[in-house]
């Protein structure tokens, strides 16, 4: 998708651009990339379309042209709703940022909100909000009782489905406002409210008119991977948990390095060292930490590492 609505405006550019639709799901990428040329010719100001121009020119094979489309989409765009910036950086024409843009990950989860849970669990085998509920049970036991748990990027509310019968107040926060009405349906969550975690703790949304420290579990099931750097959002779950409380979050796994990268997914990997590395500045000892594959991408497995941390007391 690069666009909530892909129209140009103009009848003969959006004509064109369904015949390059057309040639690119034949995979004559070239051909598609020459009608979408054409288009943008009509209307040079069509972000979407240098967008959509660039994913041609890439499967083409040219990728200097695909990335001057990319950068013709972020002048058209500075707030990148396309992701233009990460996609440069996978192509190895800029360096990758140390999160994406805002607008992109809230816009990309928005129009995935109502596909999410069908999409993920049934048709990608998505399993970590169940393998991180059982990390969690595996080192408190069945029955343990947390006073508040705080589910940051909550998604649609499958991991608040796993742990509300072990909490006695459930918290979610995401970005997406859409993914926030999903959970909402769910009926499991006693508040709900959109954060961004990758602002510091103050700007970030998940404080308010509540208090610091006040978390028995913080949970970030499958959101940290489209954060990047997470200096920030490791310093507000350090200001969120109680002492002595519990962390239990995912990544992709990075391999051996010692920093995040950034893949063609236009998701970030995160190595054990650097998640180590995180803890360590921000006060949290490693309790477990498991490997696991968390999903299906493209046929391939994804491999993941599912941290569970304590809050220094």
């Amino acid at each position: 998708m690069t666009s909530p609505h892909f129209s140009s405006g103009d009848l003969i550019a959006d004509r064109r651009a369904d015949y390059a639709r057309m040639f690119a799901e034949s995979g004559e990428f070239a051909e598609a990339q020459e009608l979408m040329e054409q288009a943008l010719e009509q209307v040079p100001g069509w972000a979407a379309g240098w967008f959509r121009l660039a994913e041609y020119a890439e499967k083409s094979g040219r990728k200097e042209a695909a990335a001057a489309a990319l950068e013709k989409v972020i002048a058209l765009d500075p707030s990148d709703i396309f992701g233009a910036s990460l996609k440069l950086a996978v192509l190895g024409m800029a360096e990758a940022p140390a999160a994406p843009p805002m607008h992109y990950v809230e816009r990309l989860f928005d129009d995935y909100a109502d596909r999410f849970d069908t999409a993920l669990v049934e048709r990608l085998d998505y399993t970590v909000p169940q393998t991180l509920a059982k990390l969690v049970r595996k080192h408190t036991g069945d029955d343990a009782h947390f006073g508040l748990v705080a589910d940051i990027g909550c998604g649609t509310g499958l991991f608040g489905v796993e742990c509300r019968r072990n909490a006695s107040r459930l918290e979610g926060f995401d970005l997406s406002a859409g993914m926030l009405a999903k959970a909402g349906e769910k009926a499991v969550y006693d508040h709900l409210a959109q954060a961004d975690l990758s602002l510091p703790a103050e700007d970030s949304g998940l404080f308010g008119d509540l208090s610091e420290a006040r978390a028995d579990l913080v949970s970030a099931a499958d959101v940290l991977m489209y954060l990047g750097d997470l200096g920030q959002v490791f310093a507000s779950v350090s200001r969120l948990a109680k002492p002595g409380s519990l962390f239990a979050f995912s990544v992709e796994d990075g391999g051996d390095g010692d920093a995040p990268s950034l893949r063609p997914s236009l998701r970030y990997a995160h190595p054990e060292a650097f998640i180590c590395k995180r803890m360590a500045e921000t006060g949290f000892d490693l309790v477990a930490l498991e490997k696991s594959v968390i999903r299906q991408d493209g046929g391939l497995p994804v491999h993941g590492l599912l941290f569970l941390a304590r809050r220094q007391r």
